[in-house]
């Protein structure tokens, strides 16, 4: 049965709740503060550059439903390409989706890499829900560790497989008092930190500025168990984001990202960000 975009929407909501053990309790704590609303400014999803599973057989389901391509970005530092989609009807979340370039990575972990992809099915991969069926193929703990010590992207999809890797909050669409302005980004994180969620501050804890049009923060991703053929291991999860966008001369809203902000976004799944 095909899903509509909604209900996809929702199926990645769920199990990206399964991965990330602070994100049911922030939503809810920003619902508290926001008569019940939170607004999702983007869904971020991995992958590798491989033709089986790359970045445009995952837009796929997205592009079906309405979704186009906008722009891309380049991370060289971290071996990276990336799209971001948006849907006509914005009340829609961006898609913002990375592929690792395998190339670039040493011979033994191209190899790990290609052994796992050569696992999945192309059935599997042209099913609309593909982009949150999790990990499609074996892997040990060496494996993964061997893949961690070159690329914790690469680690992370080679553990987790096919899910959104954040959600992102709206700030633009938050109202914290009765003047119906939204908070700046740094109340937003005050709140966090006051709450005990520990935040990703590498490249500072507020990434981008007005200037760019764009304010990003994330909580870091916290550890969970994952199986591996050969045992557990507890490794960084997903995280939760918060945006604050800026108005264009036009006076719409900034709709894109800025690259060196998103660069350190992507740290906030590193066992130890600022690393890698």
């Amino acid at each position: 049965m095909k899903l509509t975009i909604e209900q996809l929407l929702d199926a990645m909501w769920q199990d990206y709740l399964a991965l990330t053990p602070d994100a049911k309790p922030i939503h809810q704590l920003f619902a508290n503060l926001n008569q019940g609303m939170v607004v999702n400014d983007h869904i971020a999803l991995r992958t590798f550059n491989l033709d089986k599973v790359s970045l445009d057989k995952i837009a796929k389901p997205f592009l079906d439903a309405g979704y186009q391509a906008v722009d891309d970005y380049q991370f060289p530092a971290k071996k990276l390409y990336a799209k971001y989609y948006q849907h006509t009807n914005d009340t829609l979340p961006k898609v913002f989706i990375s592929e690792l370039k395998v190339e670039e990575l040493p011979k033994h972990c191209q190899e790990i890499i290609k052994d796992l992809v050569s696992q999945v099915s192309e059935d599997l991969v042209s099913q609309q829900g593909f982009c949150c069926s999790g990990r499609p193929w074996n892997i040990s703990k060496e494996q993964y560790q061997k893949l961690a010590s070159e690329s914790e992207y690469a680690s992370w999809v080679a553990a987790h497989g096919f899910r959104p890797n954040h959600f992102t909050v709206s700030i633009n669409h938050l109202r914290f008092n009765q003047e119906h302005s939204h908070p700046d980004i740094q109340s937003v994180n005050q709140l966090l930190q006051d709450n005990g969620y520990a935040m990703n501050t590498s490249g500072g804890l507020i990434k981008g500025s007005p200037d760019v049009l764009l304010e990003q923060s994330s909580t870091l991703a916290k550890e969970i168990e994952v199986s591996f053929t050969d045992g557990i291991l507890k490794i960084p999860g997903c995280y939760y984001e918060f945006a604050l966008r800026y108005p264009m001369p036009d006076g719409q809203l900034y709709p894109g990202f800025v690259a060196t902000s998103a660069d350190k976004i992507f740290e906030s799944t590193d066992a130890v960000p600022g690393t890698k």
